[in-house]
C-alpha cells in the first residue's frame, strides 16, 4: 500500500532569485510553480517572470510572511521561490512496499546539520549508484539551495527517500530486515572485511554528537575505516564517499 504524499516529498523547494531564475533555465529540471512575493519588483524579477511563462510554468503571488515560511529561511528568500520536481525523491515507506525492488543499500543520515556535509553525500552517493539516502524532515539539514549547490545540482536527482525523523526511519529499516551498520573510528571490523549481505543501511551521524540514541540502540554493528598516518577519522561526507564507491566496488565485482 503507497502511502500518501505529501509535497514535501516530491519537491525541493529553493529560494533566492538567481537559484530559481538557474532552476528555470535548466532544460533538465521540471519546475513545478513559482511564488513571488507581493509588492517585488525589478529586472530580474521580470526574467524570473519571463523565464517562468516561456516554459508554463505557473507564478502565483503570496505575502511576504508567507513566502518566509515556505522558504524556511527569512534573511535570504529575497522575495521568491519555487517548487523543482524531484523526479526520485519518494517515502521511505513507499521505497519499502515492495521487497522485490526496494534499495537494497541505503544510507541514512542521522543529525547532519551542515548543508555542504548533506550536499556532497548526495553527490557521491548518486555518483556511486547508492539508491537511497534517507533524509529526514527532522533533525537533518533542510534540502535548500545550499545543499543543491555542495551537490553540484545532483541534488535535485539524487535517490532521496524521506521520513520524519532518523528513528522513525531506523525502526522501518529494521521492521523491514535490513541490519543498521554505524561508522565508527575505534571499530574493530572495517568496511573493507565486513560481509554486508544483500542489504543493509548505513548511518551517518552527526558531525558532533554522532548518533542520535534512538537510532543507536538499533545498531547491529560499528564499522571503521582503517587509518594510516596518525589520521584519527574523516569528515563524514568524506567517510561516506569511501563507503559508497566500496559498495560501488562489490557490486562490480559480484557482476564480474
Amino acid at each position: 500500500m503507497t502511502s500518501g504524499i505529501s509535497p514535501k516529498d516530491r519537491f525541493l523547494t529553493i529560494y533566492g532569485r538567481k537559484p530559481v531564475l538557474e532552476a528555470l533555465a535548466d532544460r533538465d529540471l521540471r519546475v513545478d510553480k513559482v511564488i513571488l512575493a507581493e509588492g517585488i519588483r525589478g529586472p530580474v524579477v521580470e526574467e524570473i517572470k519571463e523565464a517562468a511563462a516561456d516554459r508554463a510554468v505557473r507564478v502565483q503571488r503570496a505575502s511576504a510572511h508567507r513566502v518566509k515560511v515556505l522558504a524556511g529561511n527569512g534573511r535570504h528568500d529575497q522575495g521568491v521561490v519555487a517548487d523543482v520536481v524531484a523526479p526520485r525523491m519518494r517515502p521511505l515507506a513507499d521505497a519499502l512496499d515492495d521487497p522485490a525492488t526496494a534499495p537494497q543499500h541505503i544510507l541514512l543520515l542521522d543529525g547532519l546539520t551542515t548543508p555542504a556535509n548533506v550536499g556532497m553525500i548526495l553527490r557521491t552517493a548518486t555518483a556511486a549508484g547508492i539508491n537511497g539516502v534517507v533524509v529526514p524532515h527532522r533533525g537533518v539539514a533542510s534540502l535548500d539551495p545550499l545543499v543543491v549547490k555542495a551537490s553540484a545540482g545532483v541534488a535535485f536527482h539524487a535517490p532521496v527517500l524521506r521520513t520524519r525523523t532518523a528513528g522513525e526511519a531506523a525502526e522501518m529499516l529494521t521492521e523491514a530486515g535490513y541490519p543498521l551498520y554505524a561508522l565508527e573510528a575505534a571499530a574493530e571490523e572495517t568496511i573493507f572485511d565486513a560481509d554486508f549481505g544483500s542489504r543493509a543501511v548505513f548511518v551517518l551521524g552527526s558531525e558532533t554528537s554522532g548518533l542520535s540514541e534512538e537510532v543507536r540502540s538499533r545498531i547491529a554493528q560499528p564499522l571503521s575505516i582503517p587509518m594510516e598516518g596518525s589520521v584519527e577519522s574523516l569528515n563524514v561526507a568524506s567517510a561516506a564517499a569511501v563507503l559508497c564507491f566500496e559498495l560501488l566496488r562489490r557490486r562490480r565485482s559480484a557482476r564480474s
